[in-house]
């Protein structure tokens, strides 16, 4: 089994590398999934993040009202710590799991774990390889107004509120270029499949 980790800053591509890795073979886990899964209705996250911030975060329905849970953490350091200490080993308790399933499955899969804020978790050294998609960030700011309706101040401050291209780079081992379309994209990610491909069979000779 060959792991990689795939990060890359918001609007800056990720998504569209994620997918086309899923398409040529590899079992993509993606960590904003399992972020929801870690506090779904019921579960013991849920709880925990109630009792961390109070009912106001929940909706009517007793599910977590992200956007509430978000004003609430966004623009401060201590409650998104508090948040992430309960919700990171959730989620990366649920990665192992697919990632056992996945090696169970196949011995030799290769194994994406699609991670936003790799780089800010320092754990780059568990993966065989990590790759980063970058794109600028004026290109970023309009993705975010233009394709996700976003204001152009929230799409500069959730920008901010992450580490920079510079930081994800200096953690990865290869970087995609994500400011052309999403079809050259997904070719760059083509010939790093080829790559890995020809590199395995090589070890495997």
């Amino acid at each position: 089994m060959q792991r990689i980790g795939l990060t890359g800053g918001i609007a800056a591509g990720k998504s569209v590398a994620a997918a086309r890795f899923a398409e040529l073979g590899a079992v993509v886990i993606d960590y904003d999934l399992l972020s929801r899964d870690a506090v779904a209705p019921g579960s013991v996250g849920l709880d925990q993040v109630v009792a961390a911030f109070g009912p106001s975060v929940l909706d009517p329905d007793g599910a977590l009202d992200r956007p509430a849970l978000g004003r609430t953490v966004f623009g401060d350091e201590a409650a998104r710590t508090r948040l992430n200490h309960i919700v990171h080993p959730i989620v990366h308790r649920l990665a192992a799991e697919r990632e056992a399933s996945a090696a169970t499955a196949d011995p030799d899969a290769v194994v994406v774990h699609d991670i936003p804020l790799l780089a800010e978790s320092g754990r780059e050294d568990s993966f065989h390889l990590v790759v980063t998609v970058r794109a600028e960030v004026e290109l970023r700011v309009r993705r975010l107004v233009e394709g996700r309706g976003l204001t152009e101040d929230d799409a500069r401050a959730r920008i901010a509120a992450q580490v920079t291209d510079e930081v994800r780079a200096a953690a990865a081992d290869v970087v995609l270029d994500g400011n052309g379309t999403a079809q050259g994209l997904r070719e760059q990610v083509d010939h790093l499949w080829a790559r890995i491909a020809a590199e395995r069979a090589q070890e495997r000779s």
